[in-house]
């Protein structure tokens, strides 16, 4: 080897130890981008500095397509049967590194198991997607936007999107209905239009962008297929109700309070017993409605009682003499009203009748 050969095979070492040197850009590099990279070689022969070389490299950025959706928070969404726009809230973000339209579904499921431990039962109605403009989590009305996609969402931005529906009514206390919003990258077609499919590329690196998916598999959907979906729920809060109405007789015109019987002239005491079930929903305004027989007169000594407290056994109910409030006769109906009645908790109607 000749003092000219060893002194360019040094150059050539020196300069791709500064090839290698280089710090790489980190991952969120803009689509598209082009990166070039040049080396400058320098070299003297008999220590006089000669022309040296250079030699440039331009490689552009492929589009990688990511994408995640996720529910705000971390508990179900409590819901009374009958109620409206109910709300359920994600996050959705484009983690790729180049804007795209966003498409987006919401779908019921069909059984099976819920965001929180739980099971799917009952579907919810009118479901609709919105965009929540002011990210409060509330549907408003004439402020946030209804929409089946997001337009030209940036790189690594996020939207929240709110998933408003309807409860039907006569849904039993715990029950869930589950929803599953999907968000599907889309070409970004420009402002006020969705853009076309995404197209992945296949085979060798091109010179141009390439286009990979690298999404990871959400809530019933696949790796890497340009989609993301989470699941968020509805779970039913509601009041379970039960009635049962008993009499005992306090009294009749022969015998008095001692063994009495019912005869005409005998006196009847009602007992309207109104309980919900452990864990149920508070029932407010409970109003009870008895209209008594033509063969029975309404004691107005007695009134109508209510409030009070009652001992089930084998489903016949006896009222303490512990009421709390009033209630009232009209047309020949008795009436009260309960203001609530709590999970676990048993209310009364009291009144007493004589026989005709």
């Amino acid at each position: 080897m000749t003092y000219r050969s060893r002194l360019l095979g040094a150059a050539g070492v020196c300069a791709l130890a500064v090839l290698g040197a280089n710090p790489a850009y980190a991952a969120g590099t803009t689509a598209g981008s082009t990166i070039t990279n040049t080396v400058s070689v320098t070299f003297t022969v008999n220590s006089i500095a000669q022309t040296g070389t250079s030699a440039s490299d331009t490689l552009t950025v492929d589009r990688k397509i990511n994408l995640t959706v996720a529910e705000v928070g971390s508990t179900t969404t409590t819901v009374t049967p009958g109620a409206t726009n109910q709300v359920t809230t994600f996050t959705v973000v484009n983690t790729s590194n180049a804007p795209l339209d966003l498409a987006l579904s919401a779908a019921q499921q069909v059984g099976g198991s819920g965001a929180h431990s739980n099971t799917d039962s009952f579907d919810v109605t009118n479901v609709r997607i919105f965009r929540d403009v002011n990210n409060n989590g509330i549907y408003d009305s004439g402020t946030d936007t209804a929409v089946t996609y997001l337009d030209e969402v940036a790189a690594d931005a996020s939207v929240q999107v709110i998933v408003v529906s309807d409860v039907p009514l006569g849904q039993a206390n715990g029950a869930v209905a589950a929803v599953t919003l999907t968000a599907t990258g889309r070409e970004a077609g420009g402002a006020g239009s969705m853009g076309a499919a995404l197209v992945q590329t296949t085979g060798a690196n091109t010179a141009g962008m390439d286009t990979v998916f690298a999404d990871g598999a959400g809530a019933g959907d696949s790796l890497r297929d340009a989609s993301f979906a989470a699941k968020d729920d509805y779970t039913i809060s509601a009041a379970t109700l039960s009635a049962i109405k008993s009499s005992r007789i306090i009294s009749d015109p022969i015998n008095g309070g001692t063994n009495p019987k019912m005869i005409p002239g005998a006196t009847i005491q009602y007992c309207i017993a109104i309980s919900n079930a452990s864990g149920s929903a508070t029932a407010n305004l409970v109003a009870v409605s008895d209209p008594i027989p033509t063969n029975l007169t309404y004691d107005t000594a007695f009134g109508v009682r209510t409030g009070g407290t009652a001992t089930i056994v084998s489903g016949v109910a006896t009222c303490a003499n512990d009421t709390t409030g009033t209630g009232s006769v009209a047309s020949n109906t008795v009436s009260g009203t309960l203001p609530s009645v709590a999970g676990g908790e048993t209310k009364t109607v009291v009144f007493q009748a004589t026989i005709n």
